[in-house]
């Protein structure tokens, strides 16, 4: 990329302090588990390294240098915490949400940011201020971007991230950045990526594969931007990209080009498919083409790519948002034009604009509010794109796509972050915190409203939640019914099929009815032929059970009309659940302590035992990690999807020689299994 149109050093480091946690509800204390001695605890934070020689002299503070080409996955002591655990989802289009959006043209791919190149936490932090992606929907690949020549230059993602992104169908993609000599690459570097063995093949290549392969994501974002190079230099890139696209293929793995480098070895950004780069798009799964395409470029790209046998959709047109964000100028015409064909598919290089823009003391709310705007468009509705809106967001152009297509399925409307922790309504934490493998599965179309009337407000809500750190807002006179689109689903219908809604009236009066369709829509941005049946509204959290009495064959869409007997109203959801039956998922086995030093701990645990996993156990989501107080209350101290998490800053209790911990299973509907102990003496 050119280096004058973005940020390549970041100089924030990440923190992971864990403030002191109010007292939960009591529960029962099981027999502790003994553990043997444990080792020193330090915080595990996202791999990076050098493809193998470093820079001169010594690391910063909090900077490790590692060579990619001796890494072994039995010696990574920081594995279990960066390994994603959640399996690539399978998507399905339903119809789109308004007449312009479409499918099987262009995709989106997203570079983004999440954190420094070093010291970016493995499992979350203890702040709610975090680049929380919700908009799977519209992504088909993301990049985990970053890398600097004084840390590193091969970054994989962590963990969060990928179970996130999988949940929605996304994959992720790790990077290898060579950085232009102005900003400290070295040619070495590259021809380090591109050694040979005496056989003639690409170690490096069969490193990054196996890094993938344990690490749990989907393949590599290869970006080349060393100058100085020559032919000799881009025959062996090119052999090398050829290996690395053969080995990840045999993998389930994808590989990206980023064009820079040309067949001669030289950086030269071309703005388009040429013979200067046709070569490594041939020898990749896909190219993301530089910022400096024009309308006639990429006409010729697209064209160029079909004569190959290619997708055109295959190349990724470079849209730099990093300094603008929504606000920024792109000729949208030459990418998605609205009266035709697409071109190609659009690159997004940097959208965590929408939190990065924000003013300090930004909150969830300031984020999602920029994030909306960004991905759905002024109108903050999919089915009523504002045809004057000069940012042409991926919703009107771009069809969503859904995972939701079996039973159980479940949501509480988790994006991932949030200024506290509930459990059934409670708060258990008032720690702000952030942790995307715990997001949901969450709406594609926010926010589609269908009303006569006038249009409530819907948000993420942080203020309050049933579970985890947010739940759905709607927020208005109601002056007529209102039905708000939740769910595109493929979901099976059973004589045993309920839904439960999860939810409490704030202000006002609203009388509430689930809404399902069990057929598509006429077209594309029509209404789901909706069914609307009866559910219970009371006082507080409640949840109502609705049976799917009278409906057959297949759920499409779930959502719920809002009718207010007495306004202005404000109501919450907290949580959805489609099921056949209601299984808890099997405890855990063997928790332990594997590191402490001072009040920092390392925990890790087993999955049950394959005896206990029958048919009717429900598979777990994650796991979660409790305190058990001297009182016999319980502090949340977090969850993760990984079987290992990391607590920094305990201290013992007033009169506490031991602490006691506990360790449950949450399964897909939200039950947890029973819990196993573990101790720690101060």
């Amino acid at each position: 990329m050119n280096p004058t149109r973005r940020t390549v050093l970041i100089a924030a480091t990440a923190t992971a302090l864990t403030p002191s946690l109010p007292a939960a509800t009591a529960a029962a204390v099981p027999k502790a588990t003994a553990v043997p001695k444990a080792t020193a605890a330090t915080a595990p934070y996202a791999s990076y390294w050098y493809p193998d020689s470093f820079p001169s002299g010594t690391p910063g503070t909090g900077i490790t240098w590692r060579s990619l080409k001796s890494w072994r996955a039995a010696d990574d002591p920081d594995l279990a915490f960066n390994a994603a655990s959640v399996p690539l989802a399978g998507r399905f289009t339903p119809a789109p949400a308004n007449t312009t959006a479409r499918s099987g043209q262009a995709r989106i791919q997203a570079l983004v940011s999440f954190g420094p190149t070093s010291g970016n936490p493995s499992q979350g932090s203890a702040t709610a201020d975090h680049y929380a992606l919700t908009h799977w929907a519209y992504l088909d690949e993301l990049v985990f971007w970053g890398g600097s020549a004084g840390e590193g230059l091969i970054l994989a993602p962590n963990a969060p991230i990928v179970d996130a992104a999988h949940r929605h169908g996304v994959p992720v993609l790790g990077n290898i950045f060579l950085p232009p000599v102005a900003y400290g690459g070295q040619l070495r570097w590259t021809r380090d990526l591109v050694q040979k063995d005496s056989a003639g093949h690409y170690p490096l290549a069969a490193q990054l594969v196996a890094v993938a392969a344990a690490y749990g994501f989907d393949g590599w974002f290869v970006n080349a931007e060393t100058s100085g190079g020559n032919t000799a230099l881009g025959t062996d890139m090119l052999g090398f990209v050829r290996e690395l696209k053969s080995l990840a293929a045999a993998r389930g793995q994808r590989v990206t080009w980023y064009d820079a480098m040309t067949v001669n070895g030289t950086v030269s950004w071309q703005g388009a498919l040429d013979s200067q780069n046709q070569a490594f798009f041939q020898a990749a799964d896909d190219m993301f083409v530089d910022f400096r395409w024009s309308t006639g470029t990429l006409a010729s790209s697209g064209q160029k790519a079909v004569q190959l046998g290619r997708d055109r959709y295959e190349l990724w047109a470079g849209v730099d948002v990093e300094s603008g964000g929504s606000n920024t100028s792109v000729n949208w015409d030459a990418i998605v034009p609205a009266g035709k064909a697409h071109v190609t598919s659009i690159g997004f290089y940097r959208p965590e604009w929408t939190r990065n823009h924000l003013p300090a003391g930004r909150t969830p709310g300031d984020f999602h509010a920029a994030d909306d705007r960004f991905w759905t468009g002024r109108s903050l509705d999919p089915a009523r794109p504002d045809g004057t809106d000069g940012w042409r967001a991926p919703a009107v152009s771009v069809a969503d796509r859904s995972t939701v297509s079996a039973v159980p399925f479940a949501s509480v409307f988790n994006t991932g972050h949030g200024l506290r922790w509930y459990e059934d309504g409670a708060v258990t934490s008032d720690a702000p915190w952030n942790h995307l493998g715990l997001q949901d599965r969450l709406p594609s179309r926010r926010w589609v409203v269908r009303t006569a009337g006038e249009r409530p407000t819907v948000t993420f809500d942080f203020a309050d939640a049933w579970r985890g750190g947010s739940s759905v807002l709607v927020d208005g006179e109601l002056d007529q019914p209102a039905v708000l689109d939740l769910y595109a689903t493929r979901l099976p219908i059973t004589v045993d099929t309920v839904v439960e809604l999860t939810h409490r009236t704030d202000a006002g009066g609203v009388n509430v009815e689930l809404a399902i369709a069990t057929a598509e829509p006429g077209g594309a941005g029509a209404t789901p032929p909706y069914t609307y049946l009866p559910v219970n509204s009371d006082n507080g959290w409640q949840t109502s059970t609705v049976r799917l009495t009278g409906l057959s064959g297949t759920v499409h869409a779930i959502g719920v009309r809002l009718t207010a007997s007495e306004g202005p109203v404000r109501w919450r959801l907290g949580g959805l659940a489609v099921r056949d039956t209601a299984p808890a998922p099997a405890a855990p086995s063997d928790p332990r302590i594997t590191g402490a030093s001072g009040g920092d701990l390392r925990f890790a645990w087993s999955a049950a035992p394959a005896d206990v996993n029958e048919a009717m156990a429900s598979a777990t989501r994650h796991y979660e990690l409790h305190r058990l107080l001297p009182d016999g209350t319980r502090r949340f101290l977090g969850g993760t999807c990984q079987r290992a998490y990391f607590v920094p800053g305990l201290q013992p209790e007033q009169g506490e020689q031991t602490a006691r911990f506990e360790v449950r299973a949450v399964g897909e509907l939200y039950s947890a299994s029973a819990p196993v102990t573990v101790t720690h003496t101060w």
